[in-house]
């Protein structure tokens, strides 16, 4: 690796009923299913602790978007002035990092049932953060 470069590797991936990006919602309340994550082995021990019901931070590698793209028109709406995409939620950008705050629904294994995730089938997971509440409860 040159310098300034790192490795992600993908801790597990997407289980979805949504396979066509054209046709997936934006957001996961906008329609999205529920979805499993599904974990590499290595990593289960990590997901000891969580629990259904418990809000967490899905951190993905939106593996289709494109790369390239440094300005867009929010939502794909034409009517809207072209933005740069570190004002945008867009899945195109020079580092394709997808954010998405989800409920755990039930937990089977390494197998993670999630409330409205939008993320297509086969999404590479590279990470999974609980929701922080108050500072008392950290």
């Amino acid at each position: 690796m040159g310098e300034g470069e790192f490795v992600i590797r993908p801790i597990g991936w997407v289980e979805s009923a949504l396979v066509d990006l054209a046709a997936a919602p934006k957001q996961g309340d906008e329609g999205a299913p529920d979805a499993w994550l599904v974990f590499e082995p290595e990593v289960g021990e990590g997901l000891r602790d969580l629990r259904a019901g418990t809000e967490v931070l899905v951190v993905t590698w939106l593996d289709r978007a494109r790369r390239d793209v440094l300005a867009v028109h929010p939502r794909d709406d034409m009517t809207r002035p072209v933005t740069g995409v570190f004002s945008t939620r867009s899945a195109d950008r020079p580092n394709p990092v997808g954010l998405h705050r989800v409920t755990i629904l039930s937990i089977d294994g390494l197998r993670v049932r999630v409330r409205a995730l939008e993320a297509l089938n086969g999404t590479p997971i590279v990470d999974l953060k609980p929701v922080l509440g108050s500072i008392s409860e950290r």
